[in-house]
């Protein structure tokens, strides 16, 4: 029976995880077919929106009335939207039916490890489990564009959306079948001044840095009300939060210092991934002259070694303690982020293998022992909304981390091409090389370079920082199990 369930839960995780990218490849079919390319970027952000925003509020539903019901739900939700993106006619309706689609996947990533968490009660068992759905999530984001692209090829782009219904579908009646579980009964409270608070605060907040990354434009009167609105937003939602019988999130969760340190080392790791999957393949393409295929293919070592380090999770669980093991992923990231900042637009393309490979393995160490920790840390009526505050850190964190990167690139690159007397410089030519002269490459090149070096450093700073903050958790997880043998 929890294999059946593990299956449909793996299932559920690869269409929710790639439709996140697998759009990227199927970009220009699609603004042929529906035009509206100013809109483009909306494909992506509103997806993730929309995931961000609904994640905590199912969280918290499944706390109430149950995992099954709200995994049915989310899945349900989210091949609607499927279908819609399929059949949209324009690209407004395109983005309308996306933010359909991630509203549903919302469910998905939250109460599939809430359920795991419910499934398993050995922490060994426990351990593998959330391992496959790290390493299929971590995998599936990095193979959406390949498949996108073979989609795209081969049929149309209304099938990288078609695709998820029979799969879907599947994994639905998979879960009817087999999932079964013990409800409490009783009268629930939902919050429901909560959950609308929560949801403005979050899309004023991310959408103004989602706007704020692709203009540059932070002072503008409308990204400064925005960030003002989302400000007093999220303070009249402690409020309500502090006075609720039956918080949306209860903010004492946050008092417990592991579930915080976790989140905040969530918050270090999930800028990290977003900053490798956007600038690896530009740093490929850009300044090494491969081609997209190859960039890609330079981005493969990152799943692969990320799925060996879940599976190494799963059998040093028990024999190593968790919060070693979390210092020892940060470590191996660390190595993998040193290798990335020591690049030069001359070093060896093997090397960039290696810091992918090197970079999924600290991965894969660290994030199904973040479930464990936040799992083992509150209890069993607490633990969808435990789970859904890490998922929804996660993807704060890479669309903060997106605004921030960007930000910083675009600082770099244009202070890089004022000085080379080149401020009208148009970078996006560096992916073109046969069309410019090799002296002008070269100068773009080093401009791109400059500007990506510059993020590495950050990136290298972010992970020493985390690994520091690991020894608190050393520190908090020892004192703990100290005090249980009294």
């Amino acid at each position: 029976m929890k294999k059946q369930i593990m299956t449909a839960l793996l299932l559920v995780t690869v269409l929710a995880a790639m439709e996140g990218t697998i759009v990227s490849t199927a970009v220009p079919r699609i603004t042929s077919d529906l035009s509206g390319i100013e809109l483009v970027s909306w494909v992506y952000a509103v997806y993730m929106l929309a995931t961000a925003v609904s994640t905590p509020i199912y969280g918290k539903l499944a706390d109430l009335f149950g995992r099954k019901k709200v995994i049915l739900s989310g899945i349900v939700l989210f091949l609607v939207g499927s279908a819609l993106c399929g059949i949209a006619m324009s690209m407004e309706q395109l983005i309308f039916y996306r933010a359909i689609q991630g509203l549903g996947a919302g469910a998905v990533m939250p109460i599939t490890m809430t359920i795991i968490g419910d499934l398993y009660s050995e922490a060994k068992d426990r351990a593998k489990a959330q391992g496959w759905i790290s390493a299929v999530w971590g995998v599936a984001g990095v193979l959406g564009p390949l498949m996108g692209g073979f989609l795209v090829d081969t049929l149309s782009w209304r099938y990288i959306f078609f695709l998820n219904i029979p799969f879907g579908l599947l994994a639905f009646f998979m879960l009817v079948v087999n999932y079964k579980e013990d409800l409490t009964k009783g009268k629930p409270y939902i919050d429901y001044k909560g959950a609308v608070t929560f949801s403005l605060g979050t899309i004023a907040f991310l959408y103004a840095l989602l706007t704020g990354s692709q203009t540059q434009e932070w002072t503008s009167p409308t990204i400064l009300g925005l960030f003002i609105f989302a400000l007093i937003t999220f303070i009249v939602f402690v409020r309500i939060e502090l006075k609720s019988p039956e918080p949306l999130i209860p903010l004492n969760l946050f008092k417990n210092r592991s579930v915080l340190i976790v989140n905040t080392l969530t918050l270090i790791v999930g800028a990290i991934i977003i900053c490798i999957t956007i600038y690896l393949p530009i740093w490929s393409q850009g300044v090494m002259g491969k081609t997209a295929t190859q960039a890609g293919f330079i981005l493969m070592p990152l799943p692969v070694f990320w799925t060996l380090g879940s599976l190494i999770v799963g059998n040093i669980v028990g024999r190593i303690k968790d919060n070693w093991i979390i210092t020892l992923g940060l470590t191996v990231v660390t190595a993998a982020s040193f290798i990335f900042f020591s690049l030069t637009a001359h070093s060896p393309a093997f090397l960039i293998y290696v810091a992918s490979g090197v970079l999924g393995l600290g991965m894969g160490l660290m994030m199904p022992v973040f479930m464990l920790i936040i799992q083992s840390s509150v209890p069993s009526s607490k633990r969808g909304v435990a789970v859904a505050s890490n998922t929804f850190t996660n993807t704060f964190s890479q669309t903060l981390g997106s605004a921030v990167f960007g930000t910083i690139f675009n600082i770099i690159t244009l202070s890089k091409a004022e000085k080379a007397g080149q401020s009208n410089l148009n970078l996006n030519a560096s992916f073109e090389h046969g069309s410019l002269p090799t002296e002008k490459l070269i100068q773009l090149q080093e401009i791109l370079a400059s500007g990506i070096h510059a993020i590495y450093g950050v990136m290298l700073l972010l992970v020493i920082i985390g690994v520091g903050i690991s020894f608190l958790l050393v520190k908090q997880r020892d004192q703990s199990v100290e005090e249980s043998s009294y």
